[in-house]
């Protein structure tokens, strides 16, 4: 069976966006900018996108906010690609009414964050997802993101997750790790075949396909999403002379994370560089670039302008 058969067999597999969430100068979510972005996605050919995970901000916005949302942006993308909603909160009944708004809004799963600040045991992870899992009929995604979390979803945990509940259907790993992914990969497709391992790091694309991941969920796709889809491509076709050089590409945007106090903040400047006629500022107490550090990002992106 050929690479490109067996990803679409997964549910979730690919090139996803976890999405910016634009705002206008009053902090309010600017729908016209982001629907323009969306469709510029879309058009590149990623498979699917994120609304309010980490890169979205999710912590900024309220739950009334993310549902009317996500009633739109589901409405906007009619089926033409997969959304994903990130319902992390710090309150168990926030989490699942955040879950329940997205179902509500019919949305094709959803990305949750484990138990933070405090961290989680392992016993606690499983009675928080087996929670969700009993509230919600939507496919879940886990997210590991131990350096924002407090602790990790070790490999071990991810499998007995998978094995207990088929509706926890894939992962997101952001963990600066290529061995991490290996691991998850090695322990969570003996016992679910069927489940996706994305990285949450950009250049960790072609590590987690070669160890038998199954793509990415990953910010510079929302700067740059033809050149991940373009790797993404060649890679099923068996064209690796392609995804090398698309990956050359993406390490050198990449330095886009360094730039500003908090990385979130280049990464929206970046999609206004590419052609979005909106604000980059952030709601407070995140700050917008400096002029210095915009002109850092068009230098970046010059090779793309």
């Amino acid at each position: 069976m050929s690479s490109e058969k067996k990803q679409k067999e997964k549910m979730f597999s690919g090139i996803y966006t976890p999405s910016v969430t634009i705002i206008d100068q009053s902090g309010n979510i600017d729908y016209e900018s982001m629907t323009k972005h969306v469709n510029n996605l879309i058009d590149a050919g990623i498979n699917g996108i994120l609304f309010f995970g980490s890169i979205g901000e999710f912590f900024s916005f309220s739950p009334t906010e993310k549902a009317d949302f996500l009633r739109y942006i589901s409405a906007e993308t009619a089926g033409r690609v997969k959304v994903l909603a990130g319902i992390g909160a710090a309150g168990m009944k926030e989490v699942l009414d955040n879950a329940s708004a997205a179902e509500k809004a019919g949305v094709d799963g959803v990305v949750c964050l484990p138990p933070f600040y405090f961290g989680h045991s392992a016993g606690r992870a499983h009675d928080f997802y087996g929670c969700l899992c009993s509230h919600t009929n939507l496919p879940i995604m886990l997210y590991n993101f131990p350096e924002r979390t407090g602790a990790d979803l070790t490999p071990e945990l991810v499998a007995e997750l998978a094995a207990k509940h088929k509706n926890i259907v894939g992962i997101k790993d952001t963990v600066d790790s290529q061995s991490h992914a290996r691991r998850i990969v090695s322990l969570v497709k003996q016992v679910r075949p069927d489940f996706s391992v994305l990285s949450g790091f950009d250049e960790y694309y072609l590590g987690n396909r070669i160890c038998g991941g199954d793509g990415v969920l990953s910010g510079l796709t929302n700067i740059i999403p033809e050149v991940f889809v373009r790797m993404h491509r060649a890679y099923n076709q068996g064209n690796y002379a392609v995804c090398q050089n698309a990956l050359a590409e993406i390490m050198r945007v990449a330095s886009l994370y360094e730039i500003g106090d908090l990385f979130i903040s280049g990464i929206k400047e970046g999609v206004r560089v590419r052609g979005i006629s909106c604000s980059s500022a952030m709601r407070a107490p995140a700050t917008e670039l400096t002029e210095k550090e915009k002109a850092e990002v068009a230098a970046v992106l010059a090779p793309y302008l």
